[in-house]
């Protein structure tokens, strides 16, 4: 009996930040099958928050230390020696900087397929770096030569990268997945948690986790949240990610101005999500621009929580009926949907997050998505596609 050996993949990443896109990479990696693919992951920055935990999976993670993931002869080069010695079947691209440089040096030292990663679904000149910006116009020119395909998280960044010039034809979407063991209702996390923040165990509570960045637009959350608490006294406000913090002195103007402070809670970044999002009766994006498959969304619906969103990337896809979405930029929608899912009797509510949950489950379960990436990978090392 003849024993296949597993194929050889490289993820090229700009970053092990704790961001979307390289949780999404963690996931992935969790879940690929070793008897078939063994991986490998180079980041162009030096080593993030998520190398420890990559590498606690047997994946081996090269860091390779360019400022800001932006690129330098010398860290292209070192990029183009660790490839050819890491002689990969396929290589995998994550991000605008990563798609161009590693897929540069994949096609100059290796004979191995590219695989382009899309993962943004905005690029305002008024809040895109130019050099962000330089790299997406590089791409588009190199779309139709460097990747076999370029692999979109969302239909929403498909449309924008196919209007920037990207080929469409080397285009596939599949979407972010999500682990329905580690996100799943659990009764006893929603008391915990309300003990943790010596909150009412009856209290409501209002949810987001994100960073703290203009493309979340916290300020439009904490605009929202002031009119909920003037119309509902019980309900709390738990923000959680990084740069959310009293050291934050933007962020506790803001939350002063509402003169409902006392009302907030800022934990900063946490590594027990799925235990936090448990606890909420209402999960909020506020994003104002840039989301491309926003994970807490899915996260929040895998726990059984109702999701309300701006509507911002896919995330009406993702949401569907069960939970409400409202324009970007207008906190007065945000409010209203808001309350709309708080007024809701506690077993409509209930019956809310087990359909968000059961969409979830049926559309965007981290097996199948993990199994389409795989399936994408044997074809185009295989030469079928």
């Amino acid at each position: 009996m003849v024993t296949e050996v597993p194929r050889r993949l490289v993820h090229v990443i700009t970053s092990l930040d704790r961001h979307g896109a390289q949780v999404m990479l963690y996931e992935l990696l969790r879940a690929t099958d070793p008897s078939r693919f063994r991986s490998a992951v180079i980041s162009l920055s030096a080593p993030g928050p998520l190398q420890a935990a990559i590498e606690d999976l047997g994946v081996p993670v090269y860091s390779l230390g360019m400022s800001g993931g932006r690129p330098s002869p010398v860290g292209l080069m070192r990029l183009a020696r660790r490839l050819r010695a890491l002689r990969p079947d396929l290589v995998q691209t994550w991000m605008y900087h990563a798609d161009l440089l590693g897929g540069l040096a994949a096609r100059l030292m290796t004979s191995a397929p590219v695989v382009w990663g899309l993962h943004n679904s905005n690029l305002d000149p008024c809040t895109t770096k130019w050099t962000t910006r330089a790299t997406v116009r590089a791409c588009a020119r190199l779309s139709r030569t460097v990747p076999r395909r370029i692999l979109s998280c969302s239909q929403v960044a498909m449309r924008l990268h196919r209007d920037l010039g990207y080929d469409a034809s080397r285009m596939v979407v599949i979407p972010n997945g999500f682990d329905l063991d580690a996100y799943r209702p659990d009764p006893g996390h929603y008391a915990a948690i309300r003990a943790e923040l010596s909150i009412a165990p009856d209290a409501t509570l209002v949810g987001m986790v994100a960073r703290y960045h203009p493309q979340k637009d916290h300020r439009n959350f904490i605009a929202a949240a002031a009119r909920v608490a003037r119309h509902r006294p019980e309900t709390w406000f738990v923000l959680a990610g990084e740069g959310i913090s009293d050291a934050n002195q933007e962020l506790g103007a803001l939350i002063r101005a509402t003169g409902v402070a006392e009302r907030f809670r800022l934990l900063g970044p946490r590594t027990d999500i799925p235990r936090l999002t448990v606890a909420f009766d209402c999960a909020v994006t506020s994003a104002a621009f840039g989301e491309a498959f926003p994970l807490v969304i899915g996260e929040a619906m895998a726990c059984g929580v109702p999701c309300v969103a701006t509507d911002v990337g896919d995330s009406a896809l993702m949401i569907g009926e069960t939970g409400r979405l409202v324009p970007p930029g207008d906190p007065l929608a945000l409010a209203a949907a808001i309350e709309s899912v708080l007024s809701l009797p506690a077993e409509e509510r209930r019956a809310l997050g087990a359909a968000a949950r059961h969409r979830i489950r049926t559309d965007y379960a981290m097996p199948a998505i993990a199994g389409r990436y795989q399936a994408l990978y044997s074809e185009l090392i295989a030469g079928d596609g």
